[in-house]
Parts: C-alpha cells; structure tokens; sequence
C-alpha cells in the first residue's frame, strides 16, 4: 500500500506545481489585457485551473505526503523539516494566487505582467529545494 501512496503522491505533486507554475503564466497574459473577452477568458482559464487541478491535486499531495511522513516516521529528520517548510510556502503561494485570481475575477488586479514574470520563479525556486531536501537528504 505504501508503494501505491508515494505513487499518488507524486501524481498530486506534479499536478499541483503544474498549476502553481501556470497560474502566475496566467496573470502575465491577463494584466495585459485589461478588459473585454479576452479578459473573460483568462478569468474562467483562473478558475477552472484552481478549482478542478490545483485545489485536489495540494488537498492530495498534503494527504499522501502526511501519511507517507508518518508511516516512514519522518518527523525526527532535519531533511523533512526542510521540505515541509518549503511545502508550507508552497501552499502560501497558492493561497496568493487564490487572492489574485479573485481580484482579477472581480477587475481589481493592480500589478503589472512584469511583477506576474517574477513572482512565477517563487514556486519553481521552492520546488527546487524540496526535491534535493528527499533526493539528497543532505541533514
């Protein structure tokens, strides 16, 4: 069973970062278009990717991760400590791009693309720690 766990953890992972590394994408392309249908449509692709990917591929990663920690009894390792600060910043992240899909669901977005190509490299630096934390395990 423990096999089958990891497997759908990896699956929710991928999943998951594959939208926090879209979203922001996104943004870039919808603060530059102000208003009109093409707004519209960046608005519903905001949605759909938080509602049918992102929000049950984290609830599962967090679930399969739990569980896979406690069963190999994680939580006395300095490398896991590491990995579940940076999963915790993870999960701000995607908590931020909830508050900007609903501001830009609502007209509000005040940043420009230019803030939008920055912000994008946040989940993919936090994401960089967290596989040499399980890889490397380096404390």
């Amino acid at each position: 069973m423990y096999l089958w766990i990891k497997a759908l953890h990896v699956i929710a992972v991928i999943s998951w970062m594959a939208g926090l590394l879209y979203l922001p994408r996104l943004f870039v392309y919808h603060a530059d278009a102000l208003s009109g249908p093409l707004s519209e449509t960046f608005k519903t692709m905001e949605q759909k990717l938080l509602r049918i990917i992102m929000r049950p591929a984290a609830a599962a990663a967090w679930a399969t991760g739990l569980y896979l920690a406690i069963a190999a009894d994680y939580f006395h390792s300095g490398w896991f400590h590491g990995k579940l600060l940076l999963v915790t910043l993870l999960t701000a992240v995607h908590g931020y791009d909830e508050m900007l899909v609903k501001g830009f669901a609502h007209d509000r977005n005040v940043r420009p693309s230019r803030f939008f190509r920055f912000y994008n490299e946040v989940p993919t630096l936090l994401m960089i720690g967290a596989v040499i934390l399980v890889i490397v395990k380096p404390f």
